[in-house]
């Protein structure tokens, strides 16, 4: 069961990052402020959703959030900062488009730099933990899916309707056989060594 708050009378965000080990396509994070009363039983971490239960889950979010926004850093800016860096950024830039001020800032993960006059807590597995960090991971990750889907259309060799640009065997074969496009990560290792072996 997911707690609603990690202290009761405050205003909490949760924030969490999508799309971290992709070879392609953006970084996107989400903050939410979840209402008090806020109560869902289907609710949870995003890797235990299915597609459907996410985006069931991500209209019943942006309806009734108190406050929630989603940011996107793109391949360049990660090749220029490093992906743990575009991640905090992402974060910050969500943070930032919030209607409501939050006092308090949960986040998912062992890493964060400090946002300017708010205070945060980092949580390990902290979108299977608190109600607002499992919301924020299921806003990230159906924005960052639909995205994905969207440029797939422009390039189809690489499946990204299927991978969402994360490094499966075909994305690689992919990109040793077609190159890499502008939504690639060119910081990133690309190709798989073992290719070279078949």
């Amino acid at each position: 069961m997911l707690k609603p708050c990690l202290e009761n009378g405050r205003i909490e965000a949760g924030c969490d990052e999508a799309g971290r080990g992709c070879l392609a396509g953006p970084v996107v994070a989400a903050a939410v402020i979840l209402p008090p009363d806020f109560r869902n039983e289907l609710l949870n971490d995003s890797k235990q959703l299915t597609e459907r239960q996410r985006n069931t889950l991500r209209t019943v979010i942006e309806h009734e959030a108190t406050a929630w926004a989603v940011a996107f850093v793109y391949p360049e800016e990660i090749d220029q900062i490093n992906i743990l860096q575009a991640s905090i950024c992402a974060m910050h830039r969500a943070v930032a488009q919030l209607t409501t001020k939050p006092d308090f800032l949960l986040i998912d993960g062992n890493r964060f730099n400090p946002y300017p006059g708010i205070p945060h807590r980092c949580i390990i597995k902290g979108d299977a933990t608190f109600m607002p960090i499992a919301a924020a991971s299921i806003l990230a990750k159906t924005h960052r899916d639909e995205y994905m889907e969207r440029i797939a259309a422009d390039y189809p060799q690489y499946g990204w309707e299927r991978n969402k640009g994360y490094p499966t065997r075909d994305h690689r074969a992919a990109i040793a056989t077609h190159g890499t496009t502008p939504h690639h990560r060119l910081s990133f290792k690309l190709l798989d060594p073992q290719l070279s072996l078949f």
